[in-house]
This record gives C-alpha cells, sequence and structure tokens, in this order.
C-alpha cells in the first residue's frame, strides 16, 4: 500500500499543521482524562498497547492494542471524508464504552478498496449522510460527539482503516495482545492516508 503516497488526501479534522501544536498523547502508562482535556489538540498513537483504559466490559480485560489513530480535541469539530468515497454503514454503536454514532466509508484507491471508519461522533452525523451516498474529497460528513453520546469519552475521533469489509459500521478498535499481528494486516496503518502525524 505505499503506492497511497501518490494521493494527496484530505485532512480528517482541522488539526494544525506544526507538529509542535499536536500534543502526542502515551497511554501505554494509562489514561488520564483529566490531562486529555487540558490540550487544544492531540494525537493517541496506532498499534499502541495501552493500559488501565478499556474496562468496559466488552474488552473482557484482555483487548489493549490500539488499531486505529485518535485525533482529540473539542466536541463540535467537524469531520471530513479524506477521499471520494461511499458511505458503507452507520450506526450508533451506543455501549458504554464504545464508539457511539459511527459511519464507515469505502473507498477505491487503485487497486485498492479501504473501509474507513470514523468513530465517536455527535449523533447529527447519523442524519448528515445516508448509506449508499457519495461523498467528496474534503466533505464534511460529521461532527465529533460529546461524551454524553460518544461512549462516555474525552470527545476525539477514532480513525481507522480495514482492507476488509466489516459487514456493519464497526470494527474492533482494540485487539488483544495475542491477535496483534493478525490485526495489523487487516487494519493498516491510519498514517498511510493521514500522513505522518508523529
Amino acid at each position: 500500500m505505499k503506492e497511497l503516497a501518490d494521493y494527496d488526501f484530505a485532512k480528517v479534522m482541522d488539526y494544525p499543521d506544526r507538529r509542535d501544536k499536536l500534543y502526542v498523547f502515551d497511554f501505554s502508562e494509562g489514561y488520564d482524562a483529566d490531562f486529555i482535556e487540558t490540550k487544544d489538540w492531540g494525537i493517541g498513537k496506532y498499534n499502541e498497547q495501552r493500559s488501565n483504559m478499556y474496562l468496559a466490559s466488552q474488552y473482557n480485560n484482555e483487548r489493549n492494542v490500539h488499531m486505529g489513530i485518535d485525533i482529540w480535541t473539542e466536541a463540535g469539530n467537524p469531520v471530513y471524508s479524506f477521499w471520494d468515497g461511499k458511505v458503507a454503514y452507520m450506526q450508533d454503536n451506543d455501549q458504554a464504552g464504545d464508539y457511539g454514532p459511527t459511519i464507515v466509508i469505502e473507498y477505491q484507491l487503485k487497486d485498492q478498496v479501504l473501509y474507513t471508519l470514523y468513530g465517536h461522533l455527535a449523533r447529527e452525523a447519523l442524519d448528515r449522510v445516508t448509506i449508499g451516498q457519495k461523498v467528496k474529497k474534503a466533505q464534511q460528513i460529521a461532527t465529533l460527539g460529546a461524551s454524553e453520546v460518544n461512549g462516555g469519552w474525552v470527545p476525539h475521533l477514532h480513525f481507522q482503516l480495514s482492507v476488509e469489509d466489516p459487514g456493519e459500521a464497526d470494527m474492533p478498535g482494540v485487539v488483544a495482545p495475542a491477535n496483534r499481528e493478525k490485526a495489523l494486516e487487516k487494519y493498516p496503518d491510519p498514517r498511510l492516508v493521514m500522513g505522518n502525524l508523529y
């Protein structure tokens, strides 16, 4: 998938271009919601094994390797499609600790189809687009959801790629360490389309 470097993808949010304005979190030592809220913009890394973060029952006390990139900022910020695509799935994953409102867009890039999950959105996102709708590069598809609707998290976008059709507006955002290698093949590094955020 190295050939994706030939594309000029749009940013998925209006985060600063300067790296010194994007705080890169390290969740390997734990999750501190109060500290996250002190930063205007923050990045949560791909393929990071996180501690004491995924405590909801669906994680079975074993899933903690992150398969996407998180962009932490204030609720209400716009979220954009990074390329021309088609809305494949939408749903509200409303269980505590889950994604809340979620959209998956299918992108055809050269000979590669990528399914991309945009999670932790505001509820109005589910009325902004419809399944089967074509979206354009840089088109606003949603806004970021508040904690009350996004599974209880400090507001952030979970952005995840998949080379396989997930069949619904859901993907495992974290996997067990035993499943890490297989998951890395199925869920490639989002920096392939987001650029070198860290």
